[in-house]
Parts: structure tokens; C-alpha cells; sequence
């Protein structure tokens, strides 16, 4: 028995594109559960006309996080299987088929690793996702932590590594792919279980999003090394290579140049890729896309390199449990 779980609050908006995406799954869920932080919106009421068309359950559990709300549809979850993903979502029309397929066909596999695309509706968010969203041939299966967009694991495994961290509002979903990789290697990549969402559509939202995924990552002590290179990099190399070119010689500038180029690489090479599902960019909107992915690369920037130390106060004050240890 297969079922699907979700959390969502204040979705009224978007609620829709997941719902009926899921009417049209080559393999329906046996049970839907999706649980509501409290939205003030008309999520819960939208969510009620869906209860005849789809084995949907409700449960309002007002003040929830996202962690919260999955542990408690996993307690209440009756299927073997649970498949996670998010509101706000489309799902494509084989996705719970290809995701769930991997656990059917062997007892030994216990977690699936789904994928995940942009679905950019205007420029920015096309220049957002090619920024921010790696595409399908740079995963390395052996090491990809899916997000919980896209994710199939058994019940029991679930269970076994205590659902999600409860006291991690952010990032809580690497926490739990992490653990289950401690206990139940190896993980199945499953690149047809293809879920697409939009990107932040506007900068504030976006640099709002970062700032909590690497707040998230302090609170978590999460990629200390990745946070330390992105201090490195705007705090010691690029000043110092200013110096060298004002003190010294500007062909120092040829050292800014390359990293840039390395820098922006990847989002560039995405960009030819998101920008083909734009219906015909001209010539004027493929110059904005190109100058938005810095700026859209530089404020994400700024907003993990604020959003860190955040994460690392609250983590001496709180003192938050070894999630690394499996009880």
C-alpha cells in the first residue's frame, strides 16, 4: 500500500496544480495525507472538495513545522511505502509509478530518490532555476540527497531513523536523507519520477528562501566546508585580488576573470537548457537572463553568508541533538 504525504499552509493559491496532477497518475496513491500547518487562507477548504475525487485525508495541525507536520502523516500513514513531495507542486503523470517502482520490485531497497525541475512562468524565475537548480546529468546517484519533493521510502524506514528532525525548521530534509543513508543504503535515483515547481519569483523572496536554507545549515551544522570556501572567496580572494590589480599590475584582473568564469559556468550552461522551454525569448530577454544569473548567484550569496552565522547562534544556544547518531 502506497501512500502519499504532504504538508502545506496558506497553498490556497497553488494547492491545485498538485491535486490534480494527481488525478492523472498512471498509479494512484491508495491514501493521501496531507497535513496543514494552520493556514488562514481557503487551503483546508480546497483541500475538502478533493476528498471525493482522491483518498485524501485532512488533518489541521495548527503550528506545525514541516518536520512536524511529515512525522505526524507518517504516524498516521496505514501504507508500507510513503512517497513525499510538496504543495504547490506538478507532479508528471508517471511520477508515483516511477518512484515507488524501485521499493515493488526489490525488498532490499528502502529509499528512491526522485528529481526535480524548474517550471519558470517569467524570465526571472527562468534565470532562477538555471542559477540555483542543477540539471539531471550533473547528479551523482552515488551521492545525491534528494529533496523531499521527490522521495519514496518504506514506513519502517522512516521510523527507524525517527522522521524528521522536529527541531529544524529548514534544511530538515537533508537531515533525513542523511540519517537513512546511515541505515538504509544504498539509495535507488529514479530521474523519471520528475516533480516541477516554480522558482522564487522575485529577489526579496528568493534572498528570504537562502537566507533560511543556510541558516538551516548552521542550526544543522550542515557543509562546513562549502560555507567556509564561500567566505574565503568574497572575503579574502576577491579583495585581495583588487589590491593586486591597483598595487601591483592589472594583469591580476586575468585571476577575477577565471574565477568568474568558473563561477558561472554551470548556471550558464543550465540557462540553454530552461530557455529553450521559454516560449521564443528574444534577443533583449536572453540579455536579461544573462545578467540576472550573477546577480541572482551574488544575492544568494550574501543571503547564505548572513543566514550561516544565524544558524550557528542558534545552535549554541539551544544545543540541538546529534542527528548523526542513530538512537
Amino acid at each position: 500500500m502506497i501512500t502519499l504525504i504532504t504538508t502545506v499552509l496558506n497553498e490556497g493559491d497553488n494547492i491545485h496544480h498538485l491535486l490534480n496532477s494527481l488525478l492523472r497518475q498512471t498509479r494512484p496513491p491508495d491514501e493521501i495525507i496531507i497535513v496543514d500547518g494552520g493556514s488562514s487562507d481557503n487551503t483546508v477548504e480546497i483541500l475538502r472538495r478533493y476528498q471525493d475525487k482522491l483518498p485524501l485525508r485532512v488533518i489541521v495541525q495548527a503550528g506545525c513545522n514541516i518536520s512536524q507536520g511529515r512525522n505526524v502523516a507518517i504516524r498516521a500513514a496505514q501504507g508500507d511505502m510513503l512517497a513525499f513531495t510538496d504543495a504547490g507542486v506538478r507532479l508528471t503523470e508517471t511520477w508515483l509509478e516511477h518512484i515507488t517502482q524501485p521499493l515493488l520490485d526489490n525488498s532490499g531497497v528502502n529509499v528512491v530518490a526522485g528529481f526535480f525541475k524548474a517550471d519558470p512562468q517569467t524570465l526571472f524565475e527562468a534565470a532562477m532555476g538555471a542559477t540555483v537548480l542543477p540539471l539531471v546529468d550533473e547528479i551523482d546517484p552515488a551521492t545525491f540527497l534528494p529533496s523531499s519533493r521527490s522521495v519514496a521510502v518504506r514506513k519502517s524506514a522512516a521510523q527507524q531513523v525517527q522522521g524528521y528532525p522536529e527541531w529544524l525548521d529548514y534544511c530538515e530534509d537533508l537531515v533525513f536523507d542523511m540519517r537513512l543513508r546511515q541505515t538504509q543504503p544504498p539509495f535507488v535515483f529514479a530521474p523519471d519520477a520528475l516533480v516541477y515547481f516554480r522558482p522564487r519569483g522575485a529577489m526579496q523572496a528568493y534572498f528570504k528562501q537562502y537566507y533560511r536554507y543556510a541558516r538551516g545549515d548552521g542550526k544543522a551544522d550542515l557543509w562546513r566546508k562549502r560555507h567556509a570556501i564561500r567566505y574565503l572567496t568574497y572575503l579574502v580572494a576577491e579583495p585581495l585580488i583588487v589590491l593586486l590589480v591597483l598595487m601591483v599590475h592589472p594583469v591580476f584582473l586575468l585571476l577575477g576573470v577565471l574565477g568568474a568564469i568558473v563561477y558561472l559556468y554551470p548556471p550558464y550552461r543550465r540557462l540553454l537548457v530552461v530557455m529553450r522551454d521559454m516560449p521564443q525569448p528574444s534577443i533583449f530577454a536572453w540579455m536579461q537572463a544573462i545578467v540576472l544569473v550573477p546577480l541572482i548567484r551574488v544575492v544568494g550569496d550574501i543571503a547564505k553568508m548572513l543566514g550561516y552565522p544565524a544558524g550557528w547562534r542558534w545552535r549554541w544556544q539551544h544545543h540541538p541533538p546529534d542527528w548523526s547518531v542513530n538512537d
